[in-house]
């Protein structure tokens, strides 16, 4: 699942500066641009919740912009069995949409497409929801459109899921916003913040429901290319691993493993997330 604040920023020329109008068109600015990003976190975080197990994660990506607007990209991450990807390790999303600005403003929109290779659901143990309970099958996946607009450094975007939410049946519709912003203090510093909210669309363990909000606050620095930065990561997701009366946990309480774990972690616990990337 790429972070909200996590699908990487693609920035695509919309003109020639205007000395370009008596240069040699032979040494035009093309119209193409390619980019790649990684990056190594001491945990996963998407939408707030715990995607490693606690566990650092290498993160990395390639993007296509061309000056129309137009963008494709794809950005991989190691992830944990035990969030919801059995058998799986992996998880590579593919992008695309188009993006363009008028002065201040901005706007985005595309889709999303997250994939688990490897993942086999069908020996899973049973997932509920207000309406059944069964087993989901084959692997894990989740497709999402999403349209954003942008301000100075502030952006509103919401994301729309059009199957079932990361493969949970039923859960068709589920939405997630989120408000960002950026600040460039100069001399390479930055501040960030996001607050995101998830309505899990018919979802519940039989204990508590799925919906919850999500927060982060975060600097960072630019040391020549290299960007260092901390976050302080936190939500209200119910992740408590105490068993109830009968005997269930929390949605958000994930194992070390998808089968047998012998280890459980509340997975929307509040934490701080250092950093190291770079695009190039």
């Amino acid at each position: 699942m790429r972070k909200t604040a996590l699908i990487p920023a693609i920035l695509a020329a919309f003109s020639l500066p205007a000395f370009a109008q008596s240069a040699d068109p032979s040494k035009a600015a093309s119209p193409h641009t390619l980019t790649a990003n990684i990056g190594l976190f001491s945990s996963y975080r998407f939408r707030g919740i715990d995607q490693t197990f606690g566990k650092p994660a290498l993160q990395g990506g390639v993007d296509y912009a061309h000056a129309s607007g137009l963008y494709l990209g794809n950005w991989n991450s190691n992830v944990n069995s035990g969030a919801g990807y059995p058998s799986g390790n992996l998880e590579m999303d593919f992008y695309g949409g188009w993006k363009g600005s008028w002065g201040d403003w901005g706007l985005d929109v595309g889709g999303i497409y997250y994939y688990y290779p490897g993942t086999d659901a069908p020996a899973a143990a049973p997932i509920t929801n207000a309406k059944t309970t069964r087993v989901h099958g084959g692997s894990v996946s989740n497709k999402e459109l999403y349209i954003g607009a942008s301000w100075k450094f502030l952006s509103l975007k919401y994301f729309h899921s059009f199957g079932d939410y990361f493969s949970v049946p039923h859960t068709k519709g589920s939405g997630y916003i989120d408000l960002s912003a950026n600040y460039d203090l100069g001399d390479g510093w930055g501040v960030n913040g996001h607050v995101g909210h998830l309505n899990f669309k018919n979802y519940s363990n039989g204990r508590s429901g799925g919906d919850y909000t999500d927060w982060k606050i975060g600097v960072t620095k630019d040391f020549s290319g290299w960007v260092v930065g901390a976050s302080y990561v936190g939500t209200n997701a119910k992740g408590s691993c105490s068993p109830n009366a009968a005997g269930l946990v929390q949605p958000y309480c994930f194992g070390n493993d998808w089968t047998g774990a012998t280890k459980t972690k509340d997975a929307g616990r509040d934490i701080l997330v250092v950093s190291v990337s770079r695009t190039f």
